[in-house]
């Protein structure tokens, strides 16, 4: 496991964290859902005029994989904000952000025989039950068997992506593994996007809210996360990614002005102690790789 691409991957989350926020600070108008169609369009052109310009497209990528790649990440938006509406937003948050890591490392076990170790399962452990008190703990929630099936299938969305963009960073740069994804995840999403009222964006906040959802928490976001996934293992990656919901709620509370009850406080220990536990991982593997070429 590389040190680095911990860092990567660290970095991509703290940067989705900061969708709430934004959403909150735009105009009124700027729906969960025109927040996603936004983010998925807007940071998908970004991304292939990038890549093209760039020249990051070496090979042709197969056909099938790319098809799930634009899938996955359309399906995921989706189905969370559907689960999200059934079910509300804390219940639909955790159990899409804690299934995730579970799905993305039995996937990664049938795709690339990646066997977790016994310290991903721990820091597993800890950091969703971290984001589940994260969740939870500002009152009463509502529990839909319909939303529960959605959510669910959200993080089996996200880990798909995350698998299969891991199978083709082994001939893609990983901008262009990035970029298609999301390219192809854009034409989906165009349909949603211009079905909501996005007379919010031409106002000054919400052009500036636009622009960071896209070019920020996809943009730069999604290109780290390409390049840590390249370094680390899926099912590692995934776990990582638990740390948006911390950054979400320390915004929530600097920015924002938000209450933080004991229960989000011993979430967020509990989230760090699962990523800090996970991370020694890369420690030990650099010293150990340091005493063999010694």
């Amino acid at each position: 496991m590389s040190r680095i691409g911990l860092l990567f991957v660290v970095g991509a989350a703290v940067l989705w964290g900061t969708t709430g926020t934004t959403q909150a600070l735009a105009p009124a108008g700027a729906t969960p859902l025109a927040v996603a169609g936004v983010r998925v369009v807007f940071g998908g052109a970004t991304l292939l005029a990038i890549a093209f310009t760039s020249k990051l497209f070496s090979t042709r990528p197969p056909a099938i994989p790319l098809l799930l790649l634009s899938g996955s990440v359309a399906f995921h938006q989706i189905a969370f904000f559907a689960a999200v509406e059934r079910t509300g937003v804390a219940v639909g948050t955790v159990v899409t952000i804690g299934s995730s890591p579970v799905a993305a490392g039995i996937l990664g076990l049938l795709v690339h025989r990646d066997r977790p170790g016994r310290r991903w399962y721990g820091a597993t452990f800890l950091a969703v039950l971290g984001c589940v008190l994260l969740g939870t703990a500002r009152g009463a929630v509502t529990v839909d068997p319909l939303g529960i099936l959605l959510a669910l299938a959200a993080g089996a969305g996200y880990a798909l992506y995350t698998v299969v963009s891991k199978s083709l960073l082994e001939t893609q740069h990983p901008g262009a593994v990035v970029a298609l994804s999301f390219g192809g995840a854009a034409l989906v999403m165009l349909p949603v996007l211009l079905s909501q009222d996005l007379a919010w964006i031409l106002e000054a906040r919400g052009a500036a809210a636009a622009a960071w959802l896209s070019l920020a928490t996809v943009g730069v976001a999604y290109s780290l996360f390409g390049r840590g996934l390249a370094l680390v293992s899926a099912g590692t990656a995934v776990t990582l990614t638990l740390s948006e919901p911390v950054v979400a709620a320390l915004l929530g509370v600097a920015v924002l002005g938000e209450p933080l009850p004991v229960a989000s406080l011993v979430g967020i220990a509990l989230v760090f102690a699962g990523l800090a536990y996970l991370g020694a991982d890369a420690r030990l593997s650099a010293r150990q790789l340091v005493a063999r070429e010694s």
